[in-house]
């Protein structure tokens, strides 16, 4: 299922800026318009994951007509501009799957004794060392 949000784009002069208003003036940069664009497809896609991580409700998304580019200026008290309104798109389930759950190898060390304890009991590490991992950094899903 698509996300979708209007994002106010800008021309800087090293780059482009772009802030997501609907989304506490979520923002994000790059370089060229296509790394801004980038930048902006993954920060939309990180801020609704953590919100669903987190059981967080996301705004409502604002019609492109309704939103004033240089208000948004105004609004996070930047200098007048000119920018343009256009809508970002992103699967965030697909997203995340790539980008955000991809599974990372980690070499550990354990006393021999406590691995023959845990193989003898069908153990599997990877689930014991996650949900440790979540506990100890309060993170619950």
């Amino acid at each position: 299922m698509l996300t979708v949000y209007p994002a106010c784009i800008y021309k800087e002069e090293s780059g482009y800026s772009i802030v997501f208003p609907d989304l506490n003036y979520l923002a994000t940069c790059g370089d060229t318009l296509e790394e801004a664009l980038e930048s902006g497809i993954d920060c939309l896609a990180g801020y609704v994951y953590s919100a669903r991580m987190e059981g967080e409700e996301l705004p409502e998304a604002s019609d492109l007509q309704d939103v004033d580019p240089k208000e948004v200026l105004r609004e996070i008290g930047s200098k007048p501009g000119e920018g343009y309104v256009n809508m970002i798109t992103v699967d965030v389930d697909s997203y995340a799957k790539e980008h955000f759950e991809k599974p990372v190898k980690k070499t550990l060390t354990i006393p021999s004794w406590l691995n023959e304890a845990a193989i003898s009991q069908n153990i599997n590490f990877s689930a014991v060392l996650q949900d440790a991992l979540k506990e100890r950094l309060g993170l619950h899903h």
